[in-house]
C-alpha cells in the first residue's frame, strides 16, 4: 500500500513515450496517441506486477502495494515446477440492471486480475550475481542465508481480466481498471523481472529506469494463433501491446469451462487456454519471436537494451524452497487474486471522462470533493477515477488506486456467497496436475496472504500489529476479508477451489480467515549488505495436505 502519504502527480503517471526519453510526467500518451507510441507498465504503481519483498529498496517511499491472497501448490515430482495444468470455470456476474443497488458487486470491482504463477529464469534480474540459469532444474535452489549466488529470477502470471467496465488499454496507466469486452474475458502472459543487485546495493541506471522501470514487465495477450499482436518487452512495447484486438485475442464467456496449461518448450514457457465450452483455444509463448526480452542490467551506464530472450521455468519441482527470492510471497506454482484496487465515487459532482484516468495536465483524476466513497467522504486513495458512463456494460463510477484504508468493496461481505442476484459467482479452479499426461497430483498446498507486507500497522520485524483482518484507516478491523474454499458443484464433478465468502455446497472453508495460518519470517538479501541477509515478516502462511487430489478425467 502507499507507505508515505499521497503520491505526487508526476510520480503517478505510469506511461513513457519513446520519442522523448523524459520522465513520466512529461511523456503522457494522449487520447489520440498512435498505436505505435511507446508504452510500458510501471511497477512502481501498477497493480499488475509481482509484489516485491521490500519496496523502499527499489521504489523509494512512493509505492502502490498488492493485496494478493494466494494458494501455493507443492510437489516433489520432477516437472511440478514447469509442467502444470488446471481446470477453470469462469464466473458470471449479476445482472447489469441497477448496478449501484446497495450490496451489489461485480467481478471487476473485486478482482483486478486473477492469475496462475510460476518462477522463471532471467539472468538479467535480481540478484545479478551469476550469469547462467539452467532451466527446469532444482540446482537453482540457493538459500540466501547460505549464499547470495542465486540465479537471476523472474515471475510469470497468466492473468485473467473480467469484462464489463472501463476498457483496456486504460490499465496501462490507471491502477486497476480493465476490461477487454462488455461480456467476455481475456487473458495475458505477464513476466516480471527486477533490475536490482542487493549485494552491491545498486539499481538499474536512471535513464533506463525512467523508460521501463526498476521492476519491468513483458506483456502479451493470449492470442488465437499464439503470435503476439505487438512486442511484449517494455522497450519495444507500444500502445498496441495493451489494446485488445477481438480479431486476434482469445475472448472467453462467463461460465465457460477452460483447461489451462503452463509448460516449457524449446522456445520458452508456453501457456495454452483451451475453452472446452466453445471449442476455441489460444496460446502465448515467452519467446524472442513474440518480442519477449530481458532488460540488460547496466547500473553505472545510460544504456537501455532489450536482449531477446526465451523465458524458461526455473525449477523442476515446487516447494517452499523454489521461491522467487526478491518477491514478498514465497511461491512458485500458485494461484492468486489481485484485490483491493477499487472504490466507488458517488455524489453530486461529475467525474470527467478520460482515456487513462488522467486530466489534461497529466494528473490523476480524483473523486470530486463533496462526493463519497463506499464508507464515507472521499479520501486520498480515491484517484484514477472514471465515470460509469465510460463503462462497457456495468455503469458504475469508480476509482482504481490501492484502497489503502481497507474500506472499499473488497473488504465488505459482497464476495461470492451463492446470492447471484447481488454477488458474482466465484472463479473456480482445480488443483494443478503435472506429469507427462497431467495426471500427477500436488501433495500439499499453502494458503498465503501478504497482509503483513502491506498493512501500515504491521512491524515486519517483530510481527506486532500484523492482523489477519486488516485495520481500516478508521482504526477498526475491516468488515470482511475473503478466503478460499473447496467444493464439488455436483456429486460426480471434480473437487474445485473457489475464492470469496462461504459458498453453498462447499466441503470446507479451511477455517475461513484462519486458513492463512501464522506469521512467516523469510530470509532476504540485505540491500547493499555484501551478501548479508535479514529476516522479514511479509506473509501469513499455513501448509496443508491437498484435499483436491485424485480428481482426474
Amino acid at each position: 500500500m502507499k507507505r508515505a502519504g499521497l503520491l505526487t502527480s508526476s510520480a503517478m503517471l505510469l506511461i513513457v513515450a519513446s520519442l522523448t526519453g523524459l520522465g513520466p510526467k512529461a511523456t503522457a500518451v494522449t487520447n489520440s496517441g498512435p498505436s505505435g507510441t511507446h508504452m510500458a507498465l510501471n511497477c512502481e504503481y501498477s497493480t499488475l506486477c509481482t509484489e516485491v519483498a521490500n519496496s523502499s529498496e527499489a521504489f523509494g517511499p512512493e509505492y502502490v502495494g498488492h493485496d494478493e491472497p494466494s494458494t501455493v501448490f507443492y510437489s516433489n515430482k520432477p516437472g511440478a515446477g514447469n509442467h502444470v495444468q488446471y481446470d477453470v470455470v469462469l464466473p458470471r456476474d449479476p445482472s447489469p440492471r441497477n448496478p449501484n443497488a446497495p450490496g451489489k458487486a461485480f467481478q471487476f470491482e473485486l478482482n483486478g486480475a486473477l492469475w496462475f504463477g510460476m518462477a522463471l529464469c532471467d539472468t538479467q534480474s535480481y540478484p545479478e550475481q551469476v550469469s547462467t540459469c539452467k532451466p527446469d532444474s532444482d540446482r537453482n535452489i540457493v538459500d540466501p542465508a547460505v549464499s547470495p549466488n542465486h540465479p537471476g529470477t523472474a515471475f510469470t502470471e497468466l492473468q485473467f481480466y473480467p469484462p464489463g467496465w472501463i476498457p483496456w488499454p486504460t490499465w496501462a496507466v490507471a491502477v486497476g481498471a480493465s476490461g477487454c469486452d462488455p461480456t467476455k474475458w481475456c487473458a495475458a502472459l505477464n513476466i516480471f523481472g527486477l533490475s536490482e543487485d542487493p549485494v552491491n546495493g545498486t539499481l538499474q541506471n536512471p535513464t533506463c529506469a525512467a523508460r521501463v522501470g526498476i521492476e519491468y514487465v513483458n506483456f502479451a495477450f493470449v492470442t488465437k494463433n499464439g503470435v503476439s499482436q505487438a512486442p511484449a518487452n517494455p522497450i519495444d512495447s507500444t500502445l498496441a501491446t495493451f489494446t485488445p484486438d477481438p480479431s486476434k485475442d482469445l475472448f472467453m464467456n462467463s461460465g465457460d469451462h477452460l483447461r489451462v496449461t503452463q509448460r516449457d518448450t524449446p522456445n520458452g514457457l508456453q501457456v495454452v487456454i483451451n475453452d472446452r465450452t466453445t471449442g476455441r483455444s489460444g496460446s502465448m509463448t515467452a519467446s524472442p519471436a513474440n518480442g519477449f526480452a530481458q532488460i540488460k542490467y547496466d547500473p553505472t551506464g545510460t544504456s537501455c537494451t532489450a536482449l531477446p530472450y526465451a523465458f524458461h521455468p526455473m525449477y523442476s519441482t515446487s516447494s517452499e524452497q523454489t521461491r522467487v527470492i526478491w518477491a514478498a510471497h514465497t511461491y512458485n506454482v500458485a494461484f492468486s487474486d489481485e484485490i483491493g484496487h477499487f472504490d466507488t465515487c458517488n455524489g453530486p459532482n461529475a467525474i470527467p471522462t478520460s482515456r487513462f484516468g488522467l486530466d489534461s495536465g497529466g494528473n490523476p483524476i480524483t473523486c470530486p470533493a463533496g462526493n463519497s466513497e463506499l464508507t464515507g467522504p472521499t479520501d486520498g486513495d480515491d484517484d484514477f477515477c472514471f465515470p460509469g458512463s465510460q463503462a462497457l456494460r456495468y455503469h458504475v463510477n469508480g476509482c482504481t488506486d490501492t484502497n489503502a484504508g481497507f474500506d472499499g468493496l473488497d473488504y465488505q461481505p459482497v464476495w461470492p456467497d451463492g446470492n447471484t442476484a447481488l454477488h458474482p459467482e466465484p472463479f473456480k479452479f482445480s488443483s494443478p496436475r503435472t506429469g507427462p499426461d497431467f495426471n500427477v497430483d500436488y501433495s500439499r498446498l499453502a494458503f498465503e496472504a501478504d497482509l503483513p507486507r502491506i498493512e501500515a500497522t504491521c512491524n515486519r520485524t517483530t510481527g506486532a500489529g500484523c492482523t489477519l483482518i486488516p485495520t481500516t484507516d478508521k482504526g477498526t478491523p475491516a468488515a470482511f476479508y475473503p478466503f478460499f474454499s473447496a467444493f464439488r458443484a455436483h456429486k460426480n464433478q471434480p473437487c474445485l477451489f473457489a475464492f470469496g465468502n462461504h459458498l453453498p455446497g462447499s466441503t470446507t472453508d479451511f477455517g475461513r480467515n484462519a486458513q492463512y495460518g501464522s506469521l512467516l519470517s523469510t530470509t532476504y538479501l540485505t540491500f547493499g549488505g555484501g551478501g548479508a541477509t535479514d529476516n522479514r515478516i511479509n506473509n501469513f502462511r499455513q501448509i496443508l495436505r491437498n484435499p483436491c487430489r485424485g480428481d482426474h478425467d
